[in-house]
């Protein structure tokens, strides 16, 4: 085994050219997330859009793990950003577009497919935007605790909001394309937008309110079983009904300098 010392280094002493053991963990659940989202193509390829749907969430799981994991084992680096972007894009931006195509748009006479890849590439362009501006000194949202514009994991879980409720009703208008692309061609605004979010580094909780959290948590996930299509749109519209106060947490903020 290649020991981290004997790696070679660039003009500025960084260690190039391998992945320290330390930065394996967290990679290896951004490559899995890469993985489901990829599986979610191919359970819709074959019609079994439940198992699509459940492989692109579990995928955001992985999401939401791999950078704390980074961050507890302190093995952050270039490389890991790169591939959580890279995952991120086809995870929640072409996978979610092909599901959502294969589902419903692909019967839409024109621009189906624009609409579909428009939502792909809005995620591309908000994690371009995201990347260009990590080494920013000056980011006003993330200095505040917000992020700019919905993430792509969240991005992707409001896309299949039509689909959720075709699940949960059985109703075949949440499947027509008219009803679809005009929610798809929504969210991948969102997402490219500077509207300011709220993150997990935006929320307080009160000590006496931690107990509760954790109950809820437990809940959602009891939830998330027993009727999961239900519990998601319940989510989705939680998220949705929370943008404008993350608008207007955010105007309080910048109003106390």
């Amino acid at each position: 085994m290649t020991d981290d010392n004997q790696l070679p280094a660039d003009a500025a002493g960084r260690r190039i050219g391998g992945i320290s053991l330390r930065a394996f963990a967290p990679n290896a659940i951004t490559v899995l997330a890469l993985c489901f989202g990829l599986t979610g193509v191919r359970f819709a390829i074959g019609g079994q859009f439940e198992l699509a749907i459940a492989a692109v969430i579990f995928a955001g799981v992985l999401d939401g793990m791999d950078g704390r994991i980074a961050r507890l084992l302190r093995a952050q680096s270039k490389f890991g950003a790169e591939l959580d972007s890279l995952s991120d894009v086809i995870a929640f931006g072409v996978a979610p577009a092909m599901i959502l195509f294969l589902w419903s748009l692909q019967d839409a006479p024109k621009f189906g497919w624009t609409a579909a890849l428009a939502l792909a590439v809005c995620c591309a362009l908000r994690l371009a935007r995201f990347n260009s501006r990590m080494d920013a000194d000056f980011q006003p949202h993330k200095s505040a605790g917000f992020m700019t514009g919905i993430p792509a994991p969240a991005g992707a879980g409001l896309a299949f909001v039509p689909i959720y409720l075709w699940l949960v009703t059985d109703n075949p208008l949440f499947r027509e394309w008219y009803v679809v692309m005009p929610w798809a061609l929504a969210v991948a605004m969102l997402m490219i937008s500077a509207l300011p979010t709220f993150s997990w580094s935006s929320i307080r909780l009160r000590r006496s309110w931690r107990l509760f959290a954790l109950a809820g948590v437990g809940l959602l996930g009891a939830a998330l079983v027993t009727a999961p299509w239900l519990t998601l749109l319940f989510v989705c519209a939680l998220y949705v009904a929370a943008l404008p106060f993350g608008l207007a947490s955010y105007a309080k903020v910048r109003r106390r300098g």
